[in-house]
């Protein structure tokens, strides 16, 4: 059995990559009450949790942990070598 893929929604900035995937999110909100700096926010047109202000993130990861649908993936960057 193959194993079923999930659209992403993906979003950018210097420290991380962050994926939503849309058919996990289920807009609870547990991730936009964790964000530190309060970069996500709930689509009230979808349902679902967006990064509205990305470039606030701080790539803590705390959005992903508290998932409980494990719709929030943050994939961090590495540091360019000076």
């Amino acid at each position: 059995m193959a194993a079923k893929k999930f659209s992403e929604e993906v979003f950018e900035n210097p420290k991380c990559t962050l994926r939503i995937i849309p058919e996990l999110c289920k807009g609870c909100a547990i991730c936009i009450e964790f964000c530190p700096v309060k970069a996500l926010s709930l689509d009230r047109k979808r349902l679902i949790v967006t990064a509205s202000a990305m470039e606030k993130c701080i790539a803590c990861g705390m959005c992903e942990l508290r998932c409980p649908d494990f719709a929030i993936v943050i994939d961090k960057k590495e540091k360019e070598k000076q």
